[in-house]
């Protein structure tokens, strides 16, 4: 072994000397968890794409963005008339002008999936929660509406966002963690859609993210198939000659079951 692969540690690139040493450690863990185009080119794609229609509707003429917008809208009117646009184009906005947060949202639930069962079938359950749960809510709005017990204006009423996505992508990953794990995201989960039902008191979002979380939940048995399969996680080749490295034990064993 040359001097450069010694110091480089017997799995070599991409970490080199920050590497060495630490396979065992909470450095490593987290090393392995940041979203790269590599491991993440569906969470960090839809993320350049939101990043950017945000961005237009703060710098473009309002009027133009209200038009844009309404154009996109899952609302009922747009399902029945235009539903495959309406569907598509309402989850490349956001609700109101401020990223950031979904930044933390797509690192933390969509980005992980993606690592453990590759970009195809993330963006798949993705795209199941945000169909699912806009079809539904859209149903309960145009019910309620036909029946007298909400206006007619409702059927009209802008509805974009990426929320759907992105609890379903959560729903989803529940299922492919340790029993801890999913408890801790299903819990914190529904204790978000609590606290919003019952402050916001829309009806659309009241049906619309539980819907798209149990929607995540429903795959677990197809996703739980390709648990392992995403980029980057196959094994590796240990070259002839380097003695097998031990299980990662302590604190970094422990947070990897998560």
């Amino acid at each position: 072994m040359t001097e450069r692969q010694a110091s480089a540690g017997p799995y070599g690139p991409p970490y080199g000397m920050l590497r060495h040493g630490l396979r065992a450690g909470p450095v490593e863990w987290v090393l392995a968890r940041v979203p790269t185009p590599r491991r993440n080119p569906f969470a960090l794609g839809y993320l350049a794409v939101v990043a950017t229609t945000t961005t237009f509707a703060v710098l473009a003429d309002p009027e133009l963005v209200t038009r844009l917008q309404e154009a996109s809208s899952s609302d009922g009117n747009n399902l029945l008339h235009h539903p495959l646009r309406a569907l598509l184009l309402s989850g490349f906005w956001v609700a109101g002008t401020v990223w950031m947060p979904y930044l933390w949202a797509f690192a933390l639930t969509v980005a992980p999936l993606e690592r453990r069962v590759g970009a195809t079938r993330a963006a798949a359950v993705f795209a199941a929660g945000h169909v699912t749960a806009t079809l539904l809510s859209q149903a309960v709005v145009i019910v309620a509406v036909e029946t007298g017990r909400l206006r007619a204006s409702a059927l009209d009423d802008l509805d974009i966002g990426v929320s759907y996505g992105v609890l379903a992508s959560l729903g989803a990953l529940a299922g492919l963690l340790s029993v801890r794990g999913r408890l801790l995201g299903l819990g914190l989960a529904g204790a978000l859609i609590a606290e919003q039902i019952a402050t916001d008191r829309d009806l659309v979002t009241g049906v619309g993210h539980p819907v798209a979380l149990l929607a995540g939940v429903a795959l677990w048995r197809w996703l739980r198939r390709w648990d392992g399969h995403g980029p980057g996680r196959g094994r590796v080749a240990v070259p002839a000659g380097v003695p097998k490295q031990a299980p990662a034990r302590g604190r970094a064993a422990v947070l990897d079951r998560l």
